[in-house]
């Protein structure tokens, strides 16, 4: 692919997804776009960028967006943000809502599942919200790895990322060489195809929200809006979590900075 057309693919996801593809990122796109030439029978990427040119919309321009989506994930990524979740953080929010019972928690970039399931796990060792309504919100602007979400099937390989036994015996069935997550754990979350970038659509209010090693694809703009957004889609003393490399410093003063166990968090002010 020549430099016009890696222009104009940069240009083209960071309209459509706000994602910010550095200029040296030329071999990330070529590499990633070339099972998009092989599914939509181009052939070459300057095939694919003439149709994407001619035709800004449908499932081919879906297709080069979910290309160009970082899609890293595994269950409990992160330990130590985990071990606050547990220790602290989903303790407190039931204490605070214990008089309305129920709970809302959101995975803003659900990937293949591992996050949203790993928070359904978690959820499930407190036997006194069975009698609560708990909901889990999981989005990701990947239609394709929503699918594989929903599905709740996972290789020995991914099982094997940060599962520990105990869980895997008590919440996935043993399938076809790999593992299906059990219908009482995949009952619980709703999957929903979002783009942060997008207006959001109407939610209900928020006591836990992950938008975990999203930002550092936006540019600043776009971080500042995500955040307030947030904000505005959390609880009074609900929290959200962000990632390792990420932080709210310069982009917003609508959080409290707090740090749990080994982890930083975000809070509503009570």
């Amino acid at each position: 692919m020549n430099a016009p057309d890696h222009e104009f693919i940069r240009r083209f996801v960071k309209e459509r997804a706000a994602i910010v593809l550095d200029a040296n990122k030329g071999y990330l796109i070529d590499t990633r776009l070339l099972s998009v030439c092989q599914a939509h029978s181009f052939e070459g990427l300057s095939e694919l960028v003439t149709a994407l040119r001619a035709r800004p919309s449908g499932d081919l321009a879906q297709d080069v967006v979910e290309a160009l989506t970082t899609n890293e994930t595994s269950f409990y990524r992160d330990t130590s943000y985990y071990e606050a979740l547990r220790d602290q953080v989903i303790p407190e929010l039931i204490e605070r809502r214990s008089a309305a019972r129920s709970l809302n928690v959101w995975s803003a970039a659900a990937s293949t599942g591992q996050e949203p399931y790993s928070l359904a796990m978690m959820l499930a060792d407190h036997p006194e919200l069975d009698r609560w309504d708990v909901k889990i919100l999981a989005t990701d602007i990947d239609e394709k790895v929503l699918a594989r979400a929903r599905e709740g099937e996972f290789s020995r390989h991914e099982v094997n990322r940060g599962l520990p036994a105990a869980d895997l015996k008590r919440h996935f069935e043993e399938r076809d060489g790999g593992y299906r997550i059990r219908d009482s754990l995949k009952e619980r979350i709703e999957f929903r195809q979002m783009n942060l970038a997008a207006r959001w659509p109407p939610m209900e209010a928020m006591d836990l929200v992950l938008i975990r090693n999203v930002l550092i694809y936006f540019d600043t703009a776009t971080k500042k809006t995500i955040l307030s957004r947030a904000h505005g889609a959390l609880r009074r003393g609900g929290y959200l979590l962000l990632g390792g490399a990420e932080t709210t410093l310069n982009l917003t003063d609508e959080f409290d900075r707090v740090k749990v166990g080994r982890a930083v968090m975000y809070r509503v002010a009570a």
